[in-house]
């Protein structure tokens, strides 16, 4: 095993398989961007559900890629969120649903524009960072000097397209939360909007595709045991995990596109890495 990939195994707590992973997925994946680089700012969209891995892996292609001499940026589209005072706001005026961070509406789309075409161009780009404990924006970014080779940008929704229909409630959230679907139609109507100005930009789209929404209900409750394990071992605050009830409360905010992801993208991706149950992969 290479040094780095097995430091970054331990670092990160990954079990030693995962390098059989890395390596299956990032080393061809590598190979294929790197052929492909022709100008500065090419643009790697990563798209995979809650708990499939894409930040892990991202982060392995990127030291992939960097160890094959290129300049490399990494964007998350979490990092994009809209403040909490800009989240209370969308609450107020359009649905109390967009409190909640994460489905489209809730990101600063202008902001992600921005980034994505100053990191191709030579000059400073000021990188975000999002704070998930404080639901908030943080006050500082990360410059970064541009231009770069090419840029990671990963999220659960990156190079989603919007649905046709979106008036029959797809869970009891949405029965019952947003019973006049203006929630959602809200939600359908940013992603055909401003998020395919902002998709528009990716030039290879790969989808790490999970087995069933099902199954990302599983991984996320398993992330936040593990979360609630480490809390208790370091006698941290309990009420920063989610139980097993918390967690699918949660996930059903995303559960209607994360479905038709799962189902429209692996058709026009241009690279599907179908994930078993355990996160490896199968094709």
């Amino acid at each position: 095993m290479d040094a780095w990939l097995s430091d970054f195994i331990a670092a990160e707590g990954l079990p030693a398989d995962f390098a059989d992973s890395a390596r299956a997925i990032c080393g061809p994946l590598a190979d294929r961007i790197a052929a492909r680089t022709r100008a500065p700012g090419f643009i790697v969209g990563v798209c995979g559900t809650q708990a499939s891995g894409k930040s892990t892996l991202t982060a392995v292609l990127r030291a992939m890629l960097e160890a094959r001499g290129l300049a490399v940026a990494s964007l998350s589209l979490d990092d994009l969120y809209l403040t909490h005072a800009e989240r209370e706001t969308l609450g107020r005026e359009v649905h109390p649903l967009l409190v909640t961070r994460g489905v489209p509406g809730t990101h600063d789309v202008a902001l992600g524009v921005r980034i994505l075409d100053g990191l191709g161009r030579p000059g400073e780009t000021l990188l975000p960072a999002f704070d998930k404990a404080a639901d908030d924006r943080k006050p500082e970014g990360v410059p970064v000097a541009g231009p770069v080779d090419v840029i990671l940008f990963e999220g659960w929704c990156v190079g989603a397209v919007a649905q046709a229909d979106v008036a029959a409630p797809v869970n009891a959230l949405e029965r019952d939360l947003d019973p006049d679907g203006r929630w959602r139609t809200f939600v359908n109507a940013a992603l055909a909007g401003p998020y395919q100005d902002l998709f528009a930009r990716i030039d290879l789209l790969v989808l790490l595709q999970a087995p069933s929404f099902e199954v990302v209900l599983a991984w996320r409750r398993e992330q936040e045991a593990k979360l609630r394990s480490r809390l208790a071992h370091e006698g941290g605050d309990l009420k920063r995990a989610m139980t097993d009830d918390q967690v699918a409360d949660f996930i059903a905010h995303y559960e209607r596109l994360t479905r038709h992801i799962l189902a429209e993208m692996p058709g026009r991706a241009d690279v599907v890495v179908v994930l078993d149950e355990q996160r490896r992969p199968k094709a």
